[in-house]
């Protein structure tokens, strides 16, 4: 017998109340629901939000965090199966990080050099490196108990994933409250913030998803 066929004898040997995939969609439902409670009573609209949505930099961020969000969180369904799918989004997530990396091509481009280190620095850096995380650590801990009741593959990708997901929905939230919307700054901050929870959805991953 090859070795996806046992695992998914095994597997079904196992006894589910439901299908994984109906825990991860609860917990991502109410992750999102928590979010948004915390955010709107914690943090909030950044004051000049109207303007801002007529301007191309403050929506960039979304164009490529809320395609993130939605790609992780695909991707996370797909490796929670205990055999490998045979449709792997993982080489999609380049997708928005592509859109990214060609916003600060043009913000290059288009900016003068010497307010480059001072757009990447910007103002909201320490936030975004708190608010991030802190939004995120809800959706992560319903990700991670969710997928306790599957048989992940790979326990730490998948965890890994859960973390990618989890920050990606709290990140897209912060943007619309952080000042700094140059690509530079989207590029160096979000990704160490992000990096914080994917970290910790790996470590998480691979102690508490083993089977």
């Amino acid at each position: 017998m090859m070795t996806s066929n046992l695992v998914r004898t095994l597997t079904l040997d196992r006894q589910f109340s439901r299908k994984p995939s109906v825990y991860l969609a609860r917990a991502l439902v109410l992750g999102i629901v928590v979010v948004g409670i915390l955010f709107f009573s914690e943090v909030g609209f950044r004051a000049d939000i109207g303007a801002a949505l007529h301007t191309t930099r403050f929506v960039v961020k979304f164009f490529v965090l809320v395609p993130l969000a939605c790609l992780a969180t695909i991707a996370l369904f797909h490796v929670s199966a205990p055999v490998e799918s045979k449709k792997s989004l993982l080489g999609a997530l380049f997708i928005p990080v592509a859109g990214l990396l060609i916003a600060v091509a043009a913000e290059l481009l288009i900016t003068p050099e010497s307010v480059w280190l001072t757009r990447m620095i910007g103002t909201n850096n320490t936030n975004c490196l708190s608010i991030i995380p802190t939004l995120a650590i809800f959706p992560l801990v319903g990700f991670l108990v969710a997928l306790k009741q599957a048989a992940p593959r790979n326990p730490a990708l998948c965890g890994a994933l859960a973390g990618l997901a989890a920050s990606s929905i709290a990140a897209t939230f912060y943007a619309s409250n952080c000042f700094d919307d140059s690509p530079l700054f989207v590029a160096l901050w979000y990704p160490l913030a992000m990096g914080i929870v994917v970290l910790a959805g790996y470590l998480a991953g691979g102690k508490w998803l083993r089977w």
